[in-house]
């Protein structure tokens, strides 16, 4: 069978990406192929320009194209609660709701020592020195329902509680437009324990 090196390389880089098996990648490829040549470049320095310009906030780790980031000098922001999240692309999903109104602190990803992520391995130590400002009053633990996310929402309470300021965890239920029966028994058990007055 036939096939371009340079579509092979071009394919080659595109299963790197999240997601993307070979049969994607592969239709990526041939759409980028079929594409106008300024289409393509358009593409090509969107990403250079991304990667040049995009860096990470010094204070909360979101990334910005600047240091701090807007969401950390946005004086309308409260900057006494703070979401702690696993990944930026967490603050874009809490952005969306258009709900919070506080800052966040990014830890980089979660504890899981079976892939030999540690504490060590998270941005836990800027978070404490953010805290020994003592402008902050609650963090907000927002990490991924899952064990990885659970285990580092638990390390993190256990850390804080010492320290005086409120901990609360997101809360967890039955999405929207699902059925009852369908839930698995731990979703379902949480929406019964994170249950509220009805307003």
């Amino acid at each position: 069978m036939y096939s371009s090196k340079y579509l092979e390389l071009l394919i080659d880089e595109l299963v790197k990406l999240p997601t993307i098996g070979h049969k994607s990648a592969q239709r990526l490829a041939l759409h980028l192929l079929r594409a106008s040549n300024e289409d393509a470049l358009r593409l090509a320095e969107a990403i250079r320009a991304v990667k040049e310009r995009v860096r990470f906030c010094g204070t909360c780790g979101n990334f910005a194209e600047t240091d701090p980031c807007p969401l950390c000098t946005d004086p309308q922001r409260d900057g006494s609660v703070v979401c702690v999240v696993e990944q930026a692309g967490d603050v874009l999903a809490i952005e969306r709701t258009g709900q919070y109104r506080g800052r966040y602190h990014v830890l980089g990803g979660a504890l899981s020592p079976l892939d030999g992520t540690s504490p060590d391995a998270l941005r836990i130590r800027p978070l404490l020195e953010r805290l020994r400002g003592g402008e902050v009053r609650e963090i907000i633990l927002a990490t991924n329902p899952n064990v990885a996310g659970e285990a580092t929402a638990l390390y993190l309470s256990q850390l804080l509680a010492p320290l005086g300021v409120k901990v609360t965890r997101i809360a967890r239920g039955v999405p929207m437009g699902s059925d009852l029966e369908y839930s698995d028994l731990v979703t379902l058990a949480r929406a019964l324990e994170g249950r509220r007055e009805f307003e």
